[in-house]
């Protein structure tokens, strides 16, 4: 049974993703504060992790950073209700792996919580991927998650690793927004999820010459993105 830990200090909220949750067939331990959230995270090692962004004792953001910085590897899906972008950015590059923002439909992040844990138990079968991607001044080696832009080292998320990785293996083809989210997240597009979006304008930020005007991370417009490299 998969160990889900949520960290919520809302009671309704919390108690609602508890029972949801459950019903379910996970087996739910629960916070109310960040400081007990990383301490349950520790102890308990869940198998993927709901954290809320506004948290006393220690804020979501600074759970996620001091999770991730000590290889905390179950995937981490944040709640927000904040509305600016800003928000979003920082939590993904901080390590989150997505995020969802208040009010939510339970059922979809229901979606999301058995896709992370359907990947994280190696059910979904990938296509043949790359090992290596390189272009102007950019070096990525997928298999140790490292990468290099002009010998300098670039700090990448799992998730944006993965982005990056699934372009490459379809080089100059377009590949749908929903291909991303499947392929990446492991479940199909919502209406209210700017995920894929934010991780392109991420990877754009720390590997493109000129974010504003990318010339390898390319957006077709009512169709996708793809990866532009000869």
């Amino acid at each position: 049974m998969s160990v889900v830990l949520v960290v919520e200090d809302d009671p309704a909220i919390l108690h609602g993703l508890q029972e949801s949750l459950r019903l379910e067939r996970y087996d739910v331990i629960s916070a109310s504060d960040g400081e007990t959230g990383y301490r349950l995270a520790h102890e308990k090692k869940p198998d993927l992790v709901i954290l809320d962004l506004m948290l006393p004792k220690m804020g979501g953001f600074e759970v996620c950073r001091k999770l991730r910085a000590e290889k905390f590897t179950a995937p981490i899906l944040m709640l927000t209700a904040r509305g600016e972008e800003s928000d979003r950015v920082l939590g993904l590059d901080l390590g989150a792996d997505d995020y969802v923002t208040k009010p939510f439909s339970v059922r979809e992040l229901l979606a999301r919580v058995r896709a992370f844990l359907r990947r994280a138990s190696g059910e979904d079968k990938s296509e043949k991927l790359p090992d290596e991607l390189r272009f102007d001044d950019v070096v990525v080696d997928f298999r140790r998650c490292e990468a290099l832009k002009r010998g300098m080292s670039v700090e990448l998320t799992r998730k944006e690793f993965g982005v990056l990785r699934l372009l490459a293996a379809k080089a100059g083809e377009v590949v749908s927004r929903d291909d991303l989210l499947n392929g990446v997240w492991g479940y199909e597009s919502y209406p209210n999820t700017r995920t894929v979006d934010v991780h392109i304008a991420l990877l754009r930020s720390k590997l493109e010459d000129n974010p504003s005007a990318p010339r390898r991370l390319i957006t077709v417009h009512g169709m996708g993105y793809k990866l532009v490299i000869s």
